[in-house]
């Protein structure tokens, strides 16, 4: 797999880390620098459709952690039945669970393929920074423990993912709220409430284990009932998914059969 990578200076790296990392946000950059050799932060661009590893490994661990600056999402995919199980935005990181740091070492599960959805650029941080970070900064430490938190959360929302489509669908924009709100990515900036996403059609079907049209019907529902906003038509490229109205889309979430109005099928 050929990857861009490309080498910053350790300031540079560390100026975005702090400023655009959930993790890092507010860390000193002499809290990085100490003792750190400037070229071990690389920022790297990962292309869509091919494989950044394959988590959970037995006896296998990655040399860093990735931090998401722009782009993406990135998205962990699970067999056979290639369902997403997690989706990483800008601000976020991922390869936790893969790290001997923290809950990694009892935090397993069965291998699942890593990759990037959309291109995305990632700052990959070493281990060993890691680790200090983690040992030496309890705000890290809180914030690192989080993250696996997250993880658990959000698969505990497709948990819920039931063959009803517009539960489904809800389901899955609950979990990417929630997640979002806890790393303080979102609500978008000048609103309290709208949450925005680039979320496609195929990425929504193989999380929800549903068909594409079945989804298309769903966002169709859910923009004319006034939850969502979004620009997906057979003729727009556009990926964005706008939720206006997260607090409504909670009945929407704990709907059962026959309880959502505006879906025809019951």
């Amino acid at each position: 797999m050929a990857r861009q990578k490309g080498q910053v200076a350790a300031t540079d790296a560390v100026e975005t880390l702090t400023t655009k990392s959930f993790l890092f946000q507010g860390l000193e950059a002499k809290d990085l620098l100490n003792g750190l050799d400037p070229s071990v932060l690389v920022v790297e661009k990962l292309y869509s459709n091919r494989p950044v590893y394959t988590a959970f490994r037995p006896q296998t661990w990655l040399e860093h952690l990735y931090v998401v600056v722009e782009g993406g999402p990135v998205i962990m995919r699970s067999t056979p039945l290639d369902r997403v199980m997690a989706m990483t935005y800008p601000g976020a990181c991922f390869g936790m669970r893969n790290l001997p740091v923290g809950f990694g070492p009892v935090v397993r599960a069965f291998p699942s393929l890593v990759e990037a959805y959309k291109t995305t650029d990632v700052i990959k941080v070493p281990v060993a920074v890691v680790q200090s970070l983690y040992d030496q900064h309890e705000a890290f430490r809180d914030r690192y423990s989080l993250l696996f938190e997250l993880r658990e959360k959000f698969q505990y929302h497709l948990l819920n993912c039931s063959t009803y489509p517009p539960q489904a669908v809800a389901a899955l924009l609950r979990a990417l709220i929630y997640q979002e709100r806890s790393l303080g990515s979102q609500p978008s900036q000048g609103s309290s409430t709208s949450y925005c996403f680039d979320l496609p059609i195929d990425l929504i079907a193989r999380a929800c284990q549903l068909n594409h049209r079945t989804v298309e019907q769903v966002l169709k529902g859910l923009t004319k009932a006034g939850y969502i906003k979004t620009s997906k038509t057979a003729e727009s490229a556009n990926d964005q998914v706008q939720v206006v109205d997260p607090e409504g889309l909670k009945e929407v979430y704990g709907a059962t059969r026959d309880k959502v109005s505006w879906w025809p099928l019951k």
